[in-house]
């Protein structure tokens, strides 16, 4: 990792480490989906599933990302990648991340259609129902999003922040607007997921360093649901806004709209939508308190009750998982 790959806190971006990550899904997804005798594909990012940061990854370290294929459907594959990091100098490795994603093989000749994925061999039958039953929870919870997706974040790209009062949602709320090159882009002219999880976790620090006013962290994503292609060439919105907040941690909605092509028909739409999760730092790199959440409007007060309620499954969740530790 190089000076390039840094955050403003000397660690490697955690934007940097998701688009690792998803190169890593796309590369044996891709290769694993023209493995069989059908038309050549690319395969594209549908979903990422809850990834934790777990510890902080440094410039001059050595990333290591290994992904493997864990279930295939007949239209998807799901990937489980990890993320080492090696310290050259002293040969001292950890695991900074891990994360399962979920990919759609889409036709070369034809972007809008859907090829069907070799099926993979599982060592065990569990293996194969275990993979079925995380398939249909994500199917599900991304209905659920899909619904969400009415709410509409107005870009801010130059607020007057004089009128807002600190810590409230309409402080911190950030924009970035990006035009779409070909380099974002993968062989069928769409955009890679890695790159848009990249300017998503950008406005989403921003949103989280003013509201702190300290170095932050990304601690997690929840799931990252692409609900459609962003074309090359588009002009897209990446929109942020504190959701909410707990003693020591800060969840941020993250949407992405496009702007298609000047000379497409098709008006702006909703491509992507996530909650990325926060922590505030001091110069020693200690967590610190997160200043409480001012909520004005009643939408605000409806977005924090269930952001509250997501942070109290996620820890219920972390807590039965520490106790099955303890108990093997």
């Amino acid at each position: 990792m190089r000076p390039d790959d840094a955050n403003v806190a000397g660690n490697v971006h955690g934007g940097t480490v998701l688009k690792m990550i998803e190169e890593a899904g796309a590369i044996i997804s891709t290769r694993h989906c023209n493995s069989g005798t059908g038309e050549p594909c690319v395969a594209a990012l549908a979903r990422v599933e809850r990834t934790d940061f777990l510890s902080p990854m440094c410039i001059g370290e050595v990333a290591n990302v290994s992904a493997e294929i864990t279930y295939t459907s007949k239209h998807s594959v799901e990937v489980q990648v990890n993320v080492m990091s090696e310290n050259i100098l002293t040969g001292a490795k950890k695991v900074t991340n891990k994360a399962t994603l979920w990919y759609v093989p889409l036709s070369l000749k034809n972007v809008n259609k859907v090829v069907e994925v070799p099926p993979i061999q599982y060592a065990r039958k569990e293996q194969e129902d275990e993979g079925r039953k995380r398939y249909e929870e994500q199917k599900l919870d991304r209905l659920e999003t899909k619904q969400r997706n009415g709410d509409v974040i107005m870009p801010v790209i130059n607020p007057d922040r004089q009128t807002k009062e600190p810590h409230t949602v309409g402080y911190s709320q950030s924009s970035l607007i990006h035009l779409v090159g070909p380099s974002d882009c993968t062989l069928l002219g769409f955009v890679h997921g890695g790159v848009t999880m990249k300017l998503m976790d950008e406005v989403a620090g921003i949103v989280a360093a003013r509201h702190c006013k300290t170095n932050i962290v990304t601690a997690s994503v929840d799931a990252i649901n692409f609900h459609e292609k962003i074309k090359k060439g588009s002009v897209i919105t990446i929109s942020g806004r504190m959701t909410f907040t707990s003693n020591k941690s800060m969840e941020i909605e993250v949407f992405v709209d496009a702007d298609p092509f000047v000379d497409e028909p098709q008006e702006r739409y909703r491509a992507v939508s996530a909650f990325f999760t926060y922590v505030s730092l001091s110069k020693e790199g200690k967590t610190l308190p997160v200043p409480q959440l001012l909520t004005e409007t009643e939408d605000e007060k409806r977005r924090f009750e269930e952001g509250k309620g997501r942070y109290l499954q996620t820890k219920a969740k972390r807590q039965a998982q520490m106790q099955q530790a303890a108990q093997h």
